[in-house]
């Protein structure tokens, strides 16, 4: 049976290299789309059997919208794009419900491959991305680790992170939880101090790790 794919990348000239390599391979692409909104928009409209998407995207992060695929169309498996190779932006994109992270130095051929295996039910991830400790996993000891003022966040501070972990600026946070710029920046510092980060991505790979936050 020919699995049926979605592609979202907000570069046409990748849609269009994508949509040939999967075909010529045996796939059947069903729809394109060139941001995350349409992306989600697709998926639910035609439940493909697979979804490839771009981490960075305009409208909804990739991460954002793998969040909410992995809700609205739970059969489909989700394998993300990205430039990016650290730990944290894998662990954003596995704890959004992607099952597969391809960095895009990778060949289209090589993406197709990952596709094929992530439908195979293995979890997939580039040679050249970091990974992180232990993606999405959530105990009742990590939540515990650490004196009563390290590592607890409150639940404001859980909001911000789950927002920067989408890729949003602190300007679009600010917007999305209806607060100030400002009061966004004092979250932050509280953030890092408390979880012993230095910036916004060891922040949010710290938080998922302890699971701290969730993105479902």
């Amino acid at each position: 049976m020919t699995a049926r794919i979605v592609v979202a990348d907000d570069h046409a000239m990748v849609r269009e290299a994508l949509r040939a390599s999967f075909e010529r391979a045996g796939f059947e692409v069903v729809a394109e789309a060139a941001d995350g909104e349409e992306a989600v928009a697709e998926t639910e409209r035609h439940r493909p059997d697979a979804v490839v998407l771009d981490l960075s995207m305009p409208v909804l992060s990739g991460a954002a919208a793998a969040s909410r695929i992995r809700t609205l169309v739970p059969g489909a498996v989700i394998v993300v794009l990205s430039m990016l190779s650290d730990a944290a932006a894998v662990s954003t994109a596995l704890a959004a419900g992607a099952r597969g992270y391809v960095v895009k130095d990778a060949t289209t051929s090589e993406i197709v491959e990952a596709v094929r295996r992530a439908l195979r039910g293995e979890l997939v991830v580039s040679p050249s991305a970091s990974l992180p400790e232990s993606p999405g996993t959530v105990t009742a000891t990590a939540r515990r680790r650490g004196s009563p003022d390290k590592g607890v966040v409150s639940k404001r501070e859980e909001e911000v992170l789950r927002v920067m972990a989408t890729g949003a600026s602190i300007s679009e946070a600010a917007a999305q939880l209806y607060i100030s710029v400002k009061t966004v920046k004092n979250h932050l510092s509280s953030i890092y101090d408390k979880l012993d980060s230095h910036d916004r991505s060891q922040a949010v790979l710290k938080a998922v790790r302890m699971g701290l936050i969730q993105l479902s």
